[in-house]
């Protein structure tokens, strides 16, 4: 499995996304993604799966150091104590000693963000995350958060697909030495009829959902395609025997537009 490197850190670059998957199929996609040979898992507390994560890991027969594990602290626990004992929760949920990445799901605006932070910095000191790292975080609150960490923070993790443009972020991103982690790849299906994606799809013989995943891993970017399906696993899997070309990199590049954005919930930042 091929990995992004950052730091210290080395993060497969092909996840398994667990939003909205619960209960036994939750399992056993888990499971079922693991023996086809994916070795990273995403998950958070507010997907309410952790349990069913931590059952799937289980029944792989994977050895526990060969799966990376990513879970996330709601933005509702983001008080220094409060964070502290949410970890724990997770942990105990997972049935697991440590995660491999450690996320700050939203951010909180209400909450002091330098003290978070330093919350989160003490978990990885203490070995409850071997890594740590932001979600939704915008340039600015990057910046923010880096200053107010002792300890490397890793990635951001974030809306990212055809539709919309987020050059700023990953610039931002890269130009700290963190990875690139892309949510909701496939627009959320919104790729479904595109006649750029299913033009470029045909040229090489594969899906216009295999082609947008395509993309972004060959920009170095990690993804973590949401899937309760395991047909779609084996069709995600599949996706490093081919390679885009420099012009169907850009024309792909070129479907961003305003509005493209498909995850804004109430409680976002004033993105970008």
């Amino acid at each position: 499995m091929l990995a992004v490197k950052v730091q210290d850190a080395v993060i497969p670059i092909l996840g398994l996304g667990t939003w909205d998957v619960r209960g036994k199929a939750c399992a056993r996609i888990v499971e079922q993604a693991l023996r086809l040979g994916y070795r990273h898992i995403d998950t958070a507390q507010a997907y309410e799966n952790e349990r069913e994560v931590g059952e799937g890991i289980r029944a792989s027969g994977l050895p526990r150091e060969q799966v990376f594990v990513t879970t996330k602290v709601w933005w509702t626990h983001f008080a220094a104590g409060e964070l502290e004992h949410a970890v724990a929760e997770s942990l105990v949920r997972l049935k697991l000693h440590h995660v491999d990445l450690l996320l700050l799901h939203w951010p909180n605006s209400s909450v002091p963000l330098g003290e978070t932070v330093a919350a989160l910095c003490k978990v990885k000191r203490e070995g409850l995350a071997r890594h740590i790292g932001l979600s939704n975080f915008t340039v600015a609150l990057v910046e923010e958060a880096l200053q107010a960490a002792n300890e490397p923070i890793v990635t951001n993790q974030f809306e990212l697909h055809p539709y919309l443009d987020q050059s700023k972020l990953i610039a931002a991103c890269r130009r700290h030495d963190m990875a690139v982690t892309a949510y909701s790849p496939l627009a959320r299906g919104n790729i479904r009829g595109d006649p750029v994606l299913a033009s470029i799809a045909a040229a090489h013989g594969k899906s216009p959902a295999q082609v947008c995943l395509r993309w972004l891993v060959q920009q170095g970017i990690v993804i973590i395609p949401r899937t309760s399906k395991v047909e779609r696993l084996t069709e995600n899997f599949e996706i490093f025997d081919f390679e885009l070309t420099e012009s169907e990199m850009s024309a792909i590049r070129g479907l961003a537009r305003p509005g493209g954005r498909v995850v804004d919930p109430s409680w976002a930042p004033v993105w970008d």
